[in-house]
């Protein structure tokens, strides 16, 4: 299933910040969330403070929670951050990018325009029924979040490192 490019891009950005929080953390500088901010295209306000950073920090727990709870649980956490933030949905235009959806003013924190951009992301999810998509990591190490947007379904490892690291263990397996 195909889902519209501010979908994808929000649900991509959130398994990232939530596996930011894997050993070692990767947002724990405020050069990490440049970076971060930069890497998922995210316009509006962002203050470059530490206590942005935190606020950013404190999300990756919540979204961890709605990115792999079941259908029923989703919905209510979805619907909790939406009414938390009185996310009101409208289609806006801006840089290169088509309409789209926005639901909370681009001068809104980062963190809440994060959580508000993942939930109406996980509205496409749940109402097409493809919570499938995410998943855990199959590395045993890792518990980083998985995003499988391939058509095959196929996608198991959060990262290149967590593949590239059990590829390399079934090969010495196999030369034993």
């Amino acid at each position: 299933m195909l889902f519209a490019d501010d979908t994808s891009a929000a649900l991509a950005a959130a398994a990232d910040l939530v596996n930011s929080a894997e050993d070692p953390d990767t947002m724990t500088e405020i050069a990490q969330l440049d970076a971060f901010f930069a890497k998922h295209a995210y316009t509006g306000a962002h203050t470059r403070t530490a206590a942005e950073l935190a606020a950013v920090r404190a999300q990756r727990a919540p979204l961890r929670r709605l990115l792999t709870s079941d259908r029923d649980t989703a919905v209510i956490l979805v619907n909790d951050i939406l009414a938390a933030h009185r996310a009101v949905p409208r289609l806006v235009r801006h840089d290169d990018l088509d309409y789209h959806i926005h639901a909370v003013p681009a001068d809104a924190p980062l963190d809440v325009r994060m959580a508000v951009e993942t939930a109406m992301a996980m509205i496409d999810l749940i109402r097409a029924d493809e919570l499938s998509r995410l998943s855990i990591c199959a590395d045993e190490t890792c518990d980083g979040i998985v995003l499988d947007l391939s058509r095959n379904r196929s996608r198991r490892y959060c990262s290149i490192a967590c593949g590239n690291r059990n590829a390399v263990a079934a090969y010495r397996a196999r030369q034993r």
